[in-house]
């Protein structure tokens, strides 16, 4: 009991009266405070908040085109298309048949044949990807076009073993596809 005594008197009247002790002292009271904050809130999800994927595709829309305010025409603009160039629908077709390839084609054949039919950003995106890959065979209906702006069209693709999303630009009046996705169904 003596021994305790002297500890008390020690931390009293030399150690909590010196800078050492006080920030002693002061750094068990904020931790305190931390481990019952702690305590209190219970356990989390610690990715909870991190992820920055988002929930939806993303669409790109030309940021000086059209007009996104709340009170806005309901129909979007005409895809515009340069004189003799692709329209939409047949970039797409053109563009979906040299994705589905054929018997016997190599990845150098396979890319060479998208490689007019699409923008450099997606020939980039597409470099090291194999035709083995494509995880369908044919077309079952006609390509679906919504268009979003004179420069941008989305085109929808039903297959045999999925749906094939495509995004198409026209910055200077010609078509190319900018963006595949694919929709297994």
């Amino acid at each position: 009991m003596m021994a305790v005594r002297r500890a008390l008197e020690f931390l009293l009247t030399r150690v909590l009266r010196s800078r050492l002790g006080i920030a002693i002292a002061l750094a068990v009271v904020v931790f305190g405070i931390i481990g019952a904050a702690r305590l209190v809130a219970g356990s989390g999800d610690p990715a909870l908040g991190l992820s920055n994927r988002p929930s939806q595709p993303i669409t790109t829309v030309e940021p000086d085109a059209g007009d996104d305010g709340v009170i806005g025409s309901d129909t979007p603009a005409s895809p515009t298309t340069r004189p003799g160039a692709r329209t939409p629908e047949q970039t797409a077709d053109r563009f979906v048949a040299a994705w589905l390839g054929g018997p016997g084609m190599t990845a150098e054949q396979w890319h060479e044949g998208m490689r007019p039919l699409s923008t450099p950003n997606l020939v980039a995106k597409l470099a090291g990807a194999d035709p083995a890959g494509v995880p369908a065979g044919q077309v079952t209906e006609k390509a679906t076009l919504l268009p979003r702006t004179e420069t941008f069209v989305e085109a929808l693709v039903p297959l045999d073993t999925g749906r094939l999303r495509l995004e198409l630009v026209a910055p200077d009046g010609q078509w190319f596809v900018d963006a595949v996705d694919w929709e297994q169904g």
